[in-house]
């Protein structure tokens, strides 16, 4: 009796701890599947404000506080727009000075917490850019998805769609070239974003199903006069593009890709959220399992992309803690005659223009001139 009685308490505990580890590999995965939209992901530190005075503001020291470039600063009911790390001597052991370019609202008091983001604009092209634009809702495979769509007079348009944790605001960023450039831009919200449907089980799945809301802009476009059409991503947003290019029966429309800080195997990218949520380093493959089990996403093949027929210039650089920049470089090798890769040192998972906007505005205008 007593050994029945021990192998029965056993074989509870063993159930019950692998129990318990299922839904600790469910919870991590939760920081990639249930990223919501507008927040910042788990990569990005919060960084306490110690002051500010004109034109500079003070954060805390951290890696993320002495990137170069320019970011949004964001906290909870604020946004502002920092500049580059001053020069000289003025910042304290544990701080950095950064310049302070605006705030577009809210207040930055000492003690308050905040994170950079790469959105340097909020709002709609109107009100933050002053550019002419409509609202448009596109018929899409769950629903109406809403988009911006600015005109102009080429006949190559291009389809922007952001990543992980962002919104279509990201695409503000590069809104003013793109307009002087004289292209139709045509900015999407699909699942899961405010105003789009929901996706099913609440869950994103790294642009897997994704894509087919960017395949419906794409029907979009050419059904509202677009000849050709240049997909530009970010993030899964690129995973996106890079889909649709390839699955889409209107890819022959499809005459480029820009891809930034793409998300090229999404086993990766679960692993870096969940460890970034301080998950234990045991459990990160319980994450990458629950991830497959709750969204059915392929793990035998999970970075194999589609063929590539058209160019595609890609943004990224081995700062990423998101989507490794090994595996644009080994994309970028197994495609040599198609694929740019634009590498930008420091620069975080999907700002690599905050990093060096002159340099990525440049890039991205030579890649654009011969497919207008």
């Amino acid at each position: 009796m007593r050994t029945v009685t021990a192998t029965t308490a056993a074989v509870t505990a063993a159930l019950a701890a692998g129990a318990a580890s299922v839904a600790a590999g469910r919870l991590a995965s939760d920081a990639a599947l249930k990223a919501p939209p507008g927040r910042p992901l788990p990569t990005e530190p919060r960084l306490t404000v110690h002051g500010t005075v004109a034109g500079q503001i003070t954060l805390t020291r951290h890696l993320a506080s002495l990137r170069p470039g320019r970011y949004g600063l964001a906290g909870d009911g604020s946004h502002a727009v920092v500049g580059p790390v001053l020069p000289g001597d003025r910042h304290p052991a544990d701080a950095v000075v950064r310049r302070l370019e605006r705030v577009t609202h809210g207040t930055l008091a000492p003690g308050d917490k905040a994170w950079l983001t790469p959105n340097l604009y909020v709002g709609n092209p109107g009100t933050a850019l002053g550019l002419r634009y409509a609202d448009v809702q596109i018929p899409g495979e769950l629903g109406a998805l809403p988009g911006w769509f600015l005109p102009g007079p080429r006949a190559t348009w291009i389809i922007a769609v952001h990543g992980l944790g962002a919104t279509r605001e990201h695409a503000l960023n590069l809104m003013a070239l793109l307009h002087r450039l004289e292209f139709p831009l045509l900015a999407l919200a699909y699942r899961g974003d405010a105003g789009a449907p929901r996706p099913p089980g609440g869950l994103r799945h790294f642009g897997e199903t994704e894509w087919h809301d960017l395949e419906s802009a794409v029907h979009y476009a050419v059904e509202h006069g677009a000849r050709r059409v240049v997909l530009l991503g970010w993030s899964t947003g690129a995973t996106m593009a890079l889909r649709t290019a390839a699955r889409s029966d209107l890819r022959d429309h499809i005459s480029g890709l820009v891809l930034d800080s793409p998300v090229l195997d999404w086993r990766t990218t679960v692993r870096a959220l969940a460890a970034a949520r301080r998950t234990p380093g045991a459990l990160l493959p319980l994450a990458v399992r629950a991830a497959q089990g709750r969204t059915g996403l392929d793990a035998a093949r999970p970075g194999a992309q589609d063929r590539l027929d058209v160019p595609a210039l890609v943004f990224h650089g081995p700062a990423d803690t998101v989507a490794p920049w090994r595996l644009s470089r080994r994309f970028a090798d197994a495609h040599p005659r198609l694929v740019a890769l634009h590498t930008v040192p420091q620069a975080p998972h999907g700002a690599m223009w905050n990093a060096a906007p002159d340099r990525y505005e440049e890039a991205l205008r030579r890649f654009l001139t011969p497919l207008a």
